[in-house]
């Protein structure tokens, strides 16, 4: 799938313990498998099926994804981080793509 591009949006900085909000949006289709083309031909399903986000290795936070969830999902979770480290967030798509983008954390 052509220019699928996520985006994230984390906190540069955060205190010991703090609870960080984190944002994630990726531009994707999702088309659900139910609609016809002009032919009337089924437009084959193509979402994104799973997204997970890590941070330093370990997971945080996951989702499956089903045929009804919106084009360009977004997606908002809280974390909270005790350690300086790096999140990593990964989307799979039906046709066997992963996508990934990565954040960074500075915890003082």
């Amino acid at each position: 799938m052509a220019n699928v591009k996520p985006r994230v949006k984390v906190p540069k900085k955060a205190s010991k313990g703090e609870i960080i909000t984190i944002k994630t949006l990726i531009s994707h289709e999702m088309e659900s498998g139910q609609r016809k083309d002009k032919a009337g031909k089924t437009i084959p399903r193509q979402i994104l099926h799973t997204f997970t986000c890590a941070f330093n290795g370990q997971e945080v936070f996951s989702c499956d994804m089903e045929p009804a969830v919106s084009a360009n999902p977004y997606l908002e979770f809280d974390a909270k981080v005790e350690e300086s480290g790096t999140f990593v967030f990964t989307w799979l798509d039906d046709d066997g793509s992963t996508y990934t983008a990565e954040a960074k954390v500075a915890v003082s």
